[in-house]
């Protein structure tokens, strides 16, 4: 689970907190977003009568150790998770996810969790973003989460550790702090051979402020909770468009569209003054707006993090450790059930050069299914210079730097594999079936 350190809300009128299974009101999408230079590549409008589980799959229990890593209190049950019709637009939905104070086989409190290991993933390269609604995330010890774990892993590993694989955190939403968001990465400083060390934890996150659509000048503490029913800036007062925008040299989070948090993966004195071979950040005005800058979470040539794929999820948490998890302990006067809506989870493909080049590149993958070879057809002028192919599970199978218009798969076992292709400042990843 995620950990907590370091424009004015959609005023939707908020139905009586409670029950999962009451009518969704306030969903208002009724398409999928296009994006100039960008191309649909996954998604999931939560349209259907029960969770689509070719997408998603549920995660149950307490984590590895009994807490989530975090402290939590809570355990995670399939019953928290539904779809909720919409009352506006017939066949658009949402889905909730919800905390319950009720007692579960050991636990006083019950979650939700879901996510897509081994079905999807998506790196460097991607705009990943989803509308959510924390309605009832109004007490402290409750939360909210959309973040991300490692899909790949290194050929040689059997696994890839915490934190020297990376964590991506989109968004986290806790009711002891209700007028701000974070957006985070996390990371290791050494390798320690794949091994876990308490020490060994690298983390850049900033804050979003929904009423100042910036970073505050100062980072928030606990405080000013529960925020009132008809309160319009907090971020349990309505939808609001939570993104990333995964660049080969960086991550950009926004809140509607308004970027607050971009984070560097490399080195070398990009913020201006940031001194060399240190972990750094600094607050600056970009376009008028307080902008949290960071960088340096590669570290080791090892493995690079943030140079690979990495599968989604969704959670909500009762509790934790101070500083960890959903906003610290949670107290008696929190109100449940707790219920998150999600209006819809989007990944876009980067087409384009850049954000101002109209110029859009494709890549082709043929034939697909494949059983010997497998081409590339590049568009004119563009040579890639790796091509990686992993498994469903995210473990690396083979990689080529040199005559990468074609690849032998003929030694790959049969089934379903991402191919990713490496071109300068470009990247591609397309799925393909191997017969």
């Amino acid at each position: 689970m995620p950990i907590i350190c370091n424009g004015q809300a959609a005023a939707n009128p908020a139905p009586i907190p409670g029950s999962v299974t009451e009518t969704l009101a306030n969903d208002t999408d009724a398409s999928v977003d296009s994006y100039a230079g960008y191309t649909l590549l996954w998604n999931d409008e939560f349209n259907g009568s029960s969770l689509d589980t070719g997408k998603w799959g549920y995660e149950t229990g307490t984590g590895v150790n009994g807490d989530f890593g975090t402290g939590q209190l809570d355990r995670a049950s399939t019953e928290n998770v539904s779809i909720l019709p919409s009352t506006n637009n017939p066949g658009d939905g949402a889905l909730a996810i919800a905390t319950r104070n009720e007692w579960y086989i050991d636990r006083n409190y019950t979650s939700g969790r879901i996510n897509t290991s081994g079905k999807f993933s998506a790196g460097p390269g991607t705009r990943i973003e989803a509308r959510i609604w924390p309605r009832d995330v109004k007490y402290k010890g409750q939360g909210f989460a959309f973040w991300m774990m490692p899909a790949e892993k290194p050929a040689d590993q059997s696994y890839i550790m915490w934190p020297q694989g990376g964590e991506i955190d989109i968004t986290e939403f806790v009711g002891a702090i209700p007028f701000y968001n974070l957006g985070s990465v996390h990371y290791a400083w050494s390798w320690e051979n794949n091994q876990y060390q308490a020490w060994n934890h690298g983390h850049k996150g900033g804050y979003y402020n929904y009423h100042q659509q910036e970073v505050p000048a100062t980072n928030p503490g606990y405080g000013n909770w529960p925020v009132a029913d008809s309160e319009t800036q907090a971020g349990s007062s309505g939808y609001h468009l939570y993104r990333i925008d995964w660049f080969d040299n960086r991550i950009e989070f926004s809140v509607d569209e308004h970027v607050y948090h971009i984070h560097y993966f490399n080195d070398g004195g990009v913020l201006g003054n940031a001194p060399d071979g240190q972990d750094y950040d600094t607050k600056v005005m970009v376009n008028g707006k307080r902008t949290f800058k960071s960088e340096y979470s590669h570290h080791f040539d090892q493995w690079k993090p943030f140079d690979h794929e990495f599968y989604m999820i969704l959670s909500a948490g009762v509790g934790g450790n101070d500083n960890m998890s959903y906003g610290g302990a949670i107290v008696p006067q929190a109100v449940f059930p707790c219920t998150t809506l999600i209006d819809y989870v989007r990944v876009y493909q980067r087409t384009a050069l850049s954000v101002a080049d109209n110029k859009l590149l494709s890549i082709k993958v043929y034939p697909n299914p494949a059983s010997t070879a497998l081409n590339i057809q590049y568009p004119k002028n563009i040579i890639a210079d790796k091509v990686s192919i992993t498994d469903i599970s995210g473990k690396l199978v083979l990689e080529q730097t040199q005559n990468t218009a074609q690849i032998n798969v003929e030694s790959l076992m049969n089934g379903v594999y991402f191919i990713k292709i490496n071109a300068g400042t470009q990247q591609w990843t397309k799925k393909f079936i191997k017969n």
